[in-house]
């Protein structure tokens, strides 16, 4: 069967020929939802359309969509290597209607696509469909012919997608694929579900209900189509594989691996190999989107995945950095669906190759002091955390390579000493900011940025973005809200305003929410690494969000000439 690049572009030209604009796929760092810290779906880009905040100048669409999940509560890194379908790096092939089509099309498409187009044997498929949801039972058996027993009725939230506690959702239909009897596990919604011989392919979204509160759901006046369908899964049916690592892409990847270390990726090493792949593509992709290593928020996320292929390299005899070795073999297999990674080449090479440079020093040193300090314990014994936070702090050493490390001898760490540790740390820091003199009085965004880390950047790629009040500051002391005619300071979670430095002025504009509007009438960077905008509340209120439910829509007009005043919208 075709490759990846293949099935990709048959996607594309079945949905362009079937009247849906193929949209490129969105940055990994999403511009349009500050709750997410990584773009980790193909309806993220459209969530604004799904709403209504936005329109565009189509109905129906398609996307391969990049998507990365190693942070927040998306969070695979751990499994990568050792599953047959982890990854922290997915593309996500998904086709989209905003009040165009409904079940009845979308379930015609998608059996067409995989029937027709791609070839697949329907006696090997099955669906599952909300249990309540009798229209999408009855399209199945029309248009796919299935029998009773292979439309299976699920009444669990698996088959009710929702945005939140609010907004659009309706129920979902996913088409499985049967692997075969000589593989343990049953269908959905049986005993061996959890078993790898019925594998989720493609998952159809019929949003068709506006949650108004817990109590009450109405029907919304344009429903909506959004779907899924994981490229690397449906790639490993398509090439008769039953593992995601078996397929085309990462054979070519993994060869890249073994080639560079002479090891084969066999036995113990294989997961080494895939783990080096898997993040290889992760790390390439988030660096061209603007990700740079940090020790904050998603810059830390990519360095601790750089860290962990960087780990196994070390685990597979490599002498020297590896990881950009191998960059042209992936910018071979995906630089022509994905320009950027070719276009940003040079940057992720020399990214790549200076951080495992100055990495292989502390994971040299970390490896030595972690074997002294382990050499009593044995399989079930767990290790000091105080020691690991030790590793972390005076030598560098991340947890998550103490504990990944650990794994193998069956050795696990205390994380609640661990913690205890860094809390005290960070006590005894904010004492001695307190205390340093003029510093004194800056000491309200060290609190902050300690409390809410540091604010992500934006303006480089964007100059319209969304993000979540993390605190409004009002004559040096954090408060709650601020009502018209207030001055504040403003803190948010990811920030298209550039803060003054380096002799360019910070950015002024508007802060727009749902109960008012703050002039931003300058930004200054405060705290190391915190943009504070300086507001006057033009309209209503503002306040603070709550575990970043308060979603802020930040709306600033056209690019300007440096030093002048930008239009507002």
């Amino acid at each position: 069967m075709s490759g990846v690049n293949e099935i990709r572009s048959m996607f594309l030209d079945y949905f362009r020929k079937n009247g849906h604009e193929i949209v490129p796929s969105s940055p990994l760092v999403p511009r349009n939802d500050p709750t997410l810290m990584f773009t980790n779906a193909g309806m993220v880009q459209f969530k604004n359309v799904f709403t209504g905040l936005e329109q565009r100048p189509y109905s129906t669409a398609a996307t391969a969509q990049k998507c990365v999940r190693a942070g927040g509560k998306h969070n695979d890194l751990d499994n990568v290597g050792y599953t047959a379908r982890h990854h922290t790096f997915f593309e996500m092939l998904g086709n989209f209607s905003f009040g165009d089509y409904f079940k009845e099309r979308a379930i015609e498409l998608a059996w067409n696509l995989i029937t027709k187009e791609y070839g697949l044997d329907a006696k090997r498929l099955l669906v599952t469909v909300y249990h309540t949801d009798d229209e999408a039972f009855g399209l199945w058996k029309k248009i796919a012919g299935l029998s009773d027993d292979r439309i299976i009725r699920i009444p669990t939230s698996d088959n009710f997608w929702a945005m939140g506690d609010t907004g659009p959702c309706g129920p979902c239909s996913e088409i499985f694929y049967d692997h075969g009897e000589q593989i343990w596990g049953g269908p959905p919604g049986s005993a061996e579900e959890d078993g790898d011989r019925f594998i989720e392919i493609w998952n159809l979204v019929f949003m068709q209900y506006e949650q108004v509160t817990k109590e009450e759901r109405i029907d919304l006046p344009r429903p909506s189509i959004d779907t899924g369908m994981g490229l690397e899964r449906v790639a490993a049916v398509l090439q008769g594989q039953h593992d995601n690592y078996d397929i085309d892409l990462f054979r070519a990847l993994i060869a890249a691996s073994e080639e560079a270390t002479g090891v084969k990726a066999e036995g113990d090493r294989r997961a080494s190999h895939r783990v080096i792949a898997d993040h290889l593509r992760s790390s390439a992709f988030l660096i061209a989107d603007g990700v740079l290593p940090s020790n904050e928020g998603r810059g830390y996320v990519l360095r601790r995945i750089m860290r962990r292929a960087m780990r196994h390299a070390q685990l597979l005899g490599a002498q020297e950095p590896l990881m950009w070795k191998l960059l042209p073999a992936l910018v071979g297999q995906m630089g022509r669906a994905y320009p950027e990674l070719a276009r940003a080449e040079a940057l992720i090479s020399e990214t790549l190759k200076l951080e495992e440079t100055r990495f292989r020093k502390t994971l040299e040193r970390g490896l030595n002091l972690l074997s002294e300090a382990s050499a009593d314990l044995s399989e079930g014994d767990q290790f000091n955390g105080e020691t690991a936070f030790k590793l972390y702090d005076t030598y560098g050493f991340p947890l998550d390579l103490t504990q990944d490390a650990l794994r193998a001898k069956g050795i696990t760490v205390d994380t609640d000493a661990f913690s205890a540790a860094m809390e005290r740390q960070k006590a005894e820091a904010r004492a001695n900011w307190a205390g340093s003199g003029e510093a004194a009085t800056e000491t309200i965004w060290f609190e902050l940025k300690e409390k809410h880390g540091t604010t992500e950047f934006l303006g480089y790629d964007t100059e319209a973005a969304e993000g979540v009040i993390q605190a409004i500051v009002r004559d040096g002391a954090v408060v709650e809200s601020a009502a018209k005619g207030e001055t504040v300071q403003v803190i948010l979670n990811q920030t298209p305003f550039y803060g003054e430095s380096g002799g360019q002025m910070g950015d002024t504009g508007v802060i727009a929410t749902d109960t008012g509007k703050l002039t931003v009438t300058d930004t200054q960077k405060r705290g190391e690494g915190l943009f504070v905008h300086y507001c006057v509340v033009a309209e209503g209120s503002v306040k603070t969000g709550e575990a970043g439910r308060e979603i802020i829509e930040l709306l600033i007009a056209e690019p300007f000439a440096l030093g002048d005043e930008r239009r507002l919208a």
